[in-house]
């Protein structure tokens, strides 16, 4: 890595300096590491600096292109009469659109690949997560099985191990994904592990697991606190697991592809073509 490379150049010209001065060698050395350690975080600094400019562009192009969405949903709102159908395929182009060209952009982060270590696999998840959000599945499988994203001290996002876990599910390696979970919880405090503890119990509820699902739920609400877990504890307490659900987490749930969301609910459509007040 050139950011390493740097380094060493620097700490060698300054040890050779005070050699050449005849510094004493505990002098030199202290000031052989101070060098090298300086010349590292500097560049680090630099190249952070850089990379934090592309990072920023890159959310700016998202979430102007949310806003168009956010738009065009006020619009339709605002005409009761409109195709839904219709509407639901162009919003789901428009979102495709956004995250392609977000995988194009990612191309422009290439370059720090050679200045950080890390950058590499940073570069390798933001790669996953828009292949997974556009539902290219083998591409997401590929790039957990080939660029190491999970291992040495690179923090994940919640929503990146729940896709993980997702697609191990997905692969039926159920004991993968529940070791995915357990390496990974304990790093997430407060709500940043609600994602997590509902997918594990969800996956448990597939299994049949019900009363291990119970156990991870109380565990889930007296770290998270959260209503839509104290739900399902509830509804697996009294025996009613057909009514155990995920919906209250919203977004980060659906977006994990294992449910389909809701259909919109069109009463009020279809009680204005037929020229009734809806209720």
């Amino acid at each position: 890595m050139f950011s390493l490379l740097i380094s060493l150049v620097a700490t060698t010209v300054i040890v050779g300096g005070l050699l050449a001065g005849g510094a004493h060698t505990g002098t030199t050395i202290f000031f052989g590491i101070l060098g090298f350690l300086a010349a590292y975080i500097l560049v680090g600094f630099l190249v952070r600096k850089k990379v934090t400019g592309v990072q920023k562009e890159l959310q700016e192009i998202m979430l102007a292109g949310q806003q168009r969405i956010g738009r065009k949903i006020q619009q339709v709102q605002m005409k009761p009469g409109a195709n839904i159908k219709l509407v639901q395929k162009q919003i789901e182009a428009d979102q495709k659109k956004i995250y392609q060209d977000a995988i194009a952009f990612v191309d422009r982060m290439e370059p720090f690949r050679k200045w950080s270590p890390l950058m590499g696999r940073q570069i390798a998840t933001m790669r996953m997560q828009f292949h997974y959000q556009l539902k290219e599945f083998e591409q997401v499988d590929e790039l957990l099985a080939t660029q190491g994203l999970f291992k040495g001290p690179l923090m994940m996002e919640p929503m990146t191990v729940a896709m993980k876990m997702a697609r191990q599910y997905k692969h039926d390696d159920i004991e993968g994904a529940e070791k995915t979970f357990k390496r990974h919880i304990k790093w997430f405090r407060g709500s940043r592990g609600t994602l997590l503890y509902g997918l594990m119990s969800w996956i448990l509820v597939k299994q049949g697991k019900t009363e291990e699902a119970r156990t991870l739920l109380q565990k889930g609400m007296e770290a998270t606190g959260d209503e839509t877990l104290s739900f399902n504890w509830e509804r697996l307490s009294n025996d009613k697991v057909k009514s155990f659900s995920n919906a209250g987490l919203g977004e980060e749930w659906y977006g994990l592809y294992l449910e389909n969301p809701p259909a919109p609910k069109q009463q009020r459509v279809r009680a204005q073509k037929a020229g009734r007040r809806p209720f």
